[in-house]
């Protein structure tokens, strides 16, 4: 039987063969009905099948670092290729923002398209959104038309960072999930190590000496070798996604999607593939034991229902107001769920509050203000210690667990902030405006303006709290889908999603001119009494802050906090 027939669809109450038996897989349970005990937690490594998935999945992350490192080296490349003038300070910031309003748009959308066409679709809709807007921006001629590819891609962002966690959640065994998921967070620190490199080489007058390199960097002199460069540079980003594509449709909805949709059977073959040889073993215990596990969430779900048509079908069938409405007013009305998902944004926030984004988009433009004649290369050593230290925390999110990381790392982020206030108040930095940040008045290496000792230790500063950011807050916070109930997953993971691209608008639209109007200082002391709010979250917040999920299963989720 073909099992993605529509008409091979089961429906799942009365399925006796899955029904959970007393202290079956779960002997904990009886002791902490707060903790669901993953069955799989035997599980000695991930398979194959799993960890190309992962890496397939892990290529929307690509893109979505690549975007946003690329933007920081596009900034300071266009001087006067847009309506034939030097980028205003407000024409950077929407430039930069437009993709994070958009992505905050799509978030919700994209949360409820995932339940209803599933989560493989979302993806692949969101790689075609991503290759034209990458072709938008190549091909610009104003700052409205770049704003608008800056937008589509923004739509594309914010589907794939909803989906794609979701995505890789569902399909992760439970003792490695954590660093699974951390795997697509390495791919976006990939993306933006690439992206400073691409910027780098594309920069006007880069296939020439350093020397030269630094003299075009700060000067808007028709001379440059090539001032389309950056046009390559956001053209780029359609590739990954065209190949990501043609490369999912070969790979399987979630497990969790296809027991929703009734496809019982196709769920099971899935969970095969997912643990490999794992599953052979104990007839296929640690395969039944997640399915049983799966149905049992979805047959709370179902409950209530006038028949026994699965819950997908029966979202798909009514009118496309009723499902989306009643979904949301549910989820505000589980309180359980409803405590995970306060954690849940508030670690988003927090994620973009901290003030590592706005290093990310503007640290090109922050070391030319800061005097250095080659603004990527600091910017490109700041991404390549995110990518470094990412994947250490890839290494110790499943021992070491999340809410110690957090606890541990955060401190150390706002001691390095208050550190880096002290020396930008020590810097005289020049006028964020079109004259100085595209420096029209050429300079040559002699005449350059040497930099400030203070400047130079900004640099090992920075350095120091991105490493303590790549351990705690650049991963954890997208590892949250885990803590949300089946029934209210792919939409909680939504609303957290669109938090945090909320947030990242605010750092977009506001950073450059902050410290133009306040000063750096006052902006990264800012940055460091949020971060003190967010650990007060972590440890003591909403019930008790963090709940470790080190280990535990998806289903009965909505247990982050006690």
């Amino acid at each position: 039987m073909d099992n993605d027939d529509p008409d091979a669809r089961a429906p799942l109450m009365g399925t006796s063969s899955l029904e959970p038996r007393d202290g079956d897989l779960y002997p904990e349970q009886q002791e902490d009905s707060d903790i669901t005990v993953a069955p799989d937690q035997s599980v000695a490594r991930a398979s194959l099948f799993v960890w190309t998935l992962t890496l397939a999945a892990g290529i929307s992350g690509l893109l979505f670092g690549y975007d946003t490192g690329i933007i920081s080296a596009t900034l300071v490349s266009i001087r006067s290729s847009l309506s034939a003038r030097p980028l205003t300070t407000l024409d950077k910031s929407l430039i930069t923002s437009s993709t994070s309003l958009f992505a905050l748009f799509a978030s919700p959308i994209a949360g409820i398209l995932a339940d209803r066409w599933g989560r493989k679709r979302v993806i692949l809709l969101a790689d075609g959104l991503f290759v034209l807007g990458a072709l938008a921006q190549a091909g610009a001629g104003t700052v409205g038309v770049m704003v608008m590819g800056r937008s589509v891609v923004g739509l594309a962002v914010g589907g794939a960072s909803q989906v794609v966690p979701l995505y890789i959640t569902e399909l992760s065994p439970s003792p490695f999930r954590g660093r699974l998921i951390t795997v697509s967070i390495l791919f976006i620190t990939i993306g933006q190590v690439m992206a400073y490199i691409i910027g780098f080489m594309l920069s006007p007058g880069a296939d020439t000496t350093t020397s030269t390199i630094s003299r075009t960097l700060l000067s808007t002199s028709s001379s440059a070798t090539d001032p389309s460069g950056w046009r390559y540079m956001v053209g780029l980003g359609a590739l990954p996604a065209a190949i990501q594509s043609l490369i999912l449709l070969f790979f399987p909805e979630t497990p969790r999607w296809l027991v929703r949709d009734g496809r019982v059977e196709k769920a099971r073959q899935v969970l095969g593939k997912v643990y490999g040889s794992e599953a052979d073993g104990s007839d296929g215990k640690v395969v039944e034991g997640v399915l049983r596990g799966i149905v049992r969430e979805v047959d709370g779900e179902t409950k209530g229902g006038e028949d026994d048509q699965p819950l997908v079908r029966r979202q798909q069938q009514s009118p496309w107001f009723q499902g989306p409405m009643q979904k949301w007013t549910d989820l505000f009305a589980d309180a359980e769920n409803l405590r995970a998902l306060k954690i849940a944004c508030s670690l988003q926030a927090l994620q973009q509050l901290c003030g590592f984004n706005s290093l990310m988009y503007f640290s090109s433009t922050l070391f030319l203000l800061l005097h250095y004649t080659t603004p990527t290369l600091p910017a490109l050593s700041i991404a390549t210690t995110n990518l470094l230290f990412t994947v250490v925390a890839l290494l110790l999110i499943d021992r070491v667990g999340r809410r110690k990381m957090l606890l541990t790392c955060i401190p150390g982020m706002i001691l390095t902030l208050l550190l880096a206030a002290g020396l930008f108040s020590t810097i005289d930095l020049a006028d964020i405006s079109p004259s100085t940040s595209s420096s029209t008045s050429p300079k040559s290496p002699s005449s350059s303006i040497s930099i400030p000792t203070p400047a130079l230790l900004l640099l090992p500063t920075l350095t120091l709290y991105t490493t303590l950011y790549a351990l705690s807050l650049g991963p954890i916070p997208w590892t949250l889908p885990e803590t949300f109930s089946l029934q209210h997953r792919s939409r909680s993971t939504s609303l957290a999603t669109a938090t945090n691209w909320s947030c990242n608008f605010l750092v977009g639209i506001s950073f450059l001119p902050l410290v133009e109007a306040v000063g750096a200082t006052v902006v990264f002391v800012a940055y460091a009494g949020i971060c003190l709010v967010g650990w007060w979250v972590v440890g003591y917040g909403f019930g008790g802050g963090v709940r470790e999920m080190r280990g535990r299963g998806l289903e009965g989720g909505g247990g982050t906090v006690r």
